[in-house]
């Protein structure tokens, strides 16, 4: 395999410069639900979750199609494009904004989506493969403490802009009969993304160029040859990779329950009658002990804990947080659901190395399945408000099913699943060699 052959701190910090991109804008979710259901005046919490439907879906409909712009791009070229398409995205807001259209918002997010889906599609597989594959994780880890610094600014810097005394607004809102005084408070409203969406759509657009330009090494990778095959006759389809398969669906529930503490822990405490003012921090929270456990990522694996056993204690970890949640309330109850970030921090970095392993020629088709997985993100959480919001389960269940499951599946690929095509290939290499020796 072609590595970079001389300096992979370099190639790092552009990485994380990337991956602080990343946080920054993926993280804004959840101070963007509670805005703009006040904003745009929505009827309910599964209206609202559609910002995180129209941000994650696009993962899911876009990562195939820039696995096949990446072959003609590369990876360097690819992710300057992926900026400038977010940027795009970013500059809708300013029409939604002054529109105060809802469906115009939710179109700036899927193209943001799309600009995200195809800068993942690059740099997860480059950061795994920029380096000894059983190191992927540590890689990662430093990704994610980009990633989740971006995220815990996002939502105190742009939270504060246009959330600022949103407990106030939202009074007023609700007792004034005048319906142009109403318009006017919810327009002010509305308009207060505006800067904040130039000045990003501005920074994205310098990044890209700097990434053109900067001298981010190439990998090329569609030369090499898969190393996880099984004996006999060489694999023809990427989806011939069990490892991979089982892989994306471990994907898809993780991203849904990270983006469930993340952006819907907000939710879960206006649900149990917080004020607005305060749960707009709550992702905040999250996102410091998800910062934790990439801290401990960097310094246990491998050194101490390996890849699969990191994502096992994960897992574990999970399920316990999860059943905290369930059985307690209030601020006890969100302290459980901040908590599930810790057991979300290593999960990424350990899955998405352990899924590409030896996929060879099939690396960028096998990140782009991954990233599709990212679409949890979108299902997971409109799971949890459909359950609550139409009164099929308690708030608490609902919560608790969406994420006892997901945890549960987490646990079985750390276990077994991320090994089933490796077992396969054992199996067939001592059946050829008990053929030799009898023979």
């Amino acid at each position: 395999m072609q590595q970079p052959n001389q300096n992979h701190t370099r190639a790092i910090v552009i990485i994380g410069i990337l991956f602080f991109v990343f946080g920054f804008i993926t993280w804004l979710n959840g101070t963007l639900i509670p805005f703009l259901k006040l904003a745009c005046q929505l009827e309910n919490d599964i209206q609202a979750f559609f910002v995180t439907s129209a941000f994650y879906m696009a993962y899911f409909f876009l990562a195939i199609p820039s696995s096949y712009i990446l072959k003609r791009t590369g990876f360097k070229n690819g992710m300057a494009l992926g900026l400038l398409v977010m940027a795009v995205g970013s500059i809708i807001f300013v029409p939604a904004a002054n529109a105060r259209n809802f469906a115009l918002f939710l179109t700036g997010l899927f193209v943001q989506g799309m600009g995200l889906a195809l800068l993942q599609t690059a740099s997860n597989p480059y950061i795994s493969i920029a380096g000894p594959i059983e190191s992927a994780a540590k890689r990662i880890s430093i990704m994610g403490i980009c990633n989740k610094v971006a995220g815990m600014l996002s939502p105190l810097i742009v939270g504060a802009l246009v959330l600022k005394n949103a407990t106030a607004i939202e009074e007023q809102v609700l007792t004034t009969t005048n319906e142009v005084t109403k318009n006017q408070l919810l327009d002010q409203l509305a308009g207060r993304v505006i800067t904040p969406y130039v000045i990003m759509t501005v920074m994205l657009v310098l990044l890209a160029i700097f990434i053109k330009w900067s001298s981010l090494p190439e990998i090329d990778v569609d030369k090499d040859e898969p190393t996880t095959a099984t004996a006999g006759p060489a694999k023809t389809s990427v989806f011939q990779y069990s490892h991979l398969v089982l892989g994306v669906i471990c994907l898809f529930l993780y991203v849904g329950v990270e983006v469930l503490a993340g952006d819907a822990i907000g939710a879960y405490g206006r649900e149990l009658g917080m004020p607005l003012d305060e749960t707009k921090y709550f992702t905040t929270f999250t996102l410091c002990a998800m910062l934790a456990g990439y801290i401990i990522g960097i310094i246990a694996i491998p050194k101490y804990i390996s890849q699969q056993n990191a994502l096992a204690v994960s897992a574990v970890l999970g399920l316990i947080f999860s059943v905290g949640v369930f059985v307690t309330s209030g601020y006890v109850a969100i302290t459980f659901i901040a908590l599930l970030g810790l057991a979300n921090a290593l999960m990424w970095p350990a899955i998405f190395p352990l899924a590409i392993k030896g996929l060879g020629r099939f690396t960028k088709i096998g990140s782009a399945l991954l990233i599709m997985g990212i679409a949890g993100g979108a299902i997971v959480p409109l799971l949890y408000t459909s359950l609550k919001d139409k009164g099929i389960t308690s708030n608490q269940t609902a919560f608790l099913l969406c994420t006892v499951p997901a945890y549960a599946y987490i646990l079985y690929y750390a276990l077994k699943g991320f090994a089933v095509g490796s077992q396969k290939k054992v199996m067939v290499e001592k059946s050829l060699h008990q053929d030799v020796v009898a023979n």
